[in-house]
């Protein structure tokens, strides 16, 4: 079922579950702002953030600028400022795949279609593989690799596993959102047609990631110096 959803383009990935602060100030998404808090259903003042692929400049190259998976968000906060700014705090809520989009106007719409995450029985096998390999990653990132495969259990309690979700698909989420990853690969993540699929791509990816941060001794080439949004 197609659904309309007002368009928030920006150079980040957004998964469900995010928490993800904006300071709002073009005029366009100022207006937006005012249309959603005007809505009494709170979590109806929904809009698309939709991630704009690298090189490419929406306002140029149109739809084609866009990936088509994005998530939805909702406004939980709002501040407004006295020059008409505002200052929102949103969480992501649903994954959409845009079928058509309207740019005619300055504020874009699509219509989308919202995706399921498909579960099975499997996905807690791999969830657990990919909590370890998670436990690793954070562990190679702060330089403190552990090589004896052995100590995985060992060393649970001291290396955060029981502060992870057991829900194989917020999981999926939390890693794809907490890893330090070109935005290409962090958008293929988001766009798994399900909870095993995605959980699969993470723990290939962390595999790969640790091992080149455990053998080069250095730390992915992109910046760090940013503040990265909470997950829920």
């Amino acid at each position: 079922m197609r659904s309309p959803l007002p368009l928030f383009p920006l150079n980040a990935v957004v998964v469900p579950g995010l928490v993800l602060p904006l300071h709002i100030f073009e005029p366009r998404y100022r207006a937006l702002v005012e249309e959603l808090l005007a809505i009494p259903d709170e979590d109806a003042r929904e809009f698309g953030v939709i991630a704009v692929r690298d090189g490419r400049d929406v306002s140029r190259d149109g739809k084609d600028a866009l990936f088509p998976v994005g998530t939805a968000t909702v406004i939980r906060q709002a501040e407004r400022l006295d020059d008409g700014r505002f200052d929102i705090v949103t969480t992501g809520s649903r994954r959409f795949r845009i079928i058509d989009v309207d740019l005619s106007a300055p504020l874009a719409r699509a219509e989308v279609e919202y995706l399921d995450d498909p579960t099975a029985p499997a996905d807690m096998v791999t969830a657990a593989q990919v909590a370890l390999g998670f436990r690793d990653y954070r562990m190679a990132l702060s330089g403190q690799v552990v090589a004896d495969d052995d100590a995985d259990f060992a060393l649970h309690a001291e290396t955060g596993l029981d502060d992870l979700p057991d829900d194989p698909t917020v999981l999926s989420y939390l890693v794809t959102a907490a890893m330090v990853l070109p935005m290409a690969e962090r958008q293929h993540l988001l766009a798994a047609p399900s909870t095993g699929e995605r959980l699969a791509l993470a723990r290939r990816l962390l595999h790969r990631e640790t091992t080149l941060i455990t053998v080069l001794s250095a730390l992915p080439a992109i910046d760090l110096t940013g503040t990265r949004p909470s997950v829920n």
